[in-house]
């Protein structure tokens, strides 16, 4: 069974930085490129960012320059260097496949960014 499960989020001030984790059980992290999702409140799930199996990168136009992803395909684990943080980038965090293939989303981590 795939579970996955985000870490790292916080309460940071604009300008800050947070590091979010995703430790993936099973072997979604072998055949999938894998991507973070946020949500805001009373918003849909948005893909931010991306990367393939191969390591290429693609991000939203609202994060480019500002968010940078990483995988570690030893650890199963996919990362999310945030930086510059702004308010409107208060949202739950999440990771799953890119796209998306029907694995169960994990809880999430909370990203709050103060003015």
């Amino acid at each position: 069974q795939v579970q996955l499960v985000e870490s790292g989020g916080g309460l940071v001030q604009a300008g800050g930085s947070l590091r979010l984790s995703c430790a993936a059980s099973g072997s979604i992290f072998r055949f999938n490129a894998m991507g973070w999702y946020r949500q805001a409140p009373g918003k849909q799930r948005d893909l931010v960012a991306r990367i393939t199996t191969g390591g290429s990168t693609d991000y939203a136009e609202s994060v480019k320059g500002r968010f940078t992803i990483s995988r570690d395909n030893a650890k199963n684990t996919v990362y999310l260097q945030m930086n510059s943080l702004k308010p409107e980038d208060t949202a739950v965090y999440y990771c799953n496949s890119a796209p998306l293939r029907g694995y169960s989303w994990g809880k999430g981590t909370l990203v709050t960014v103060s003015s």
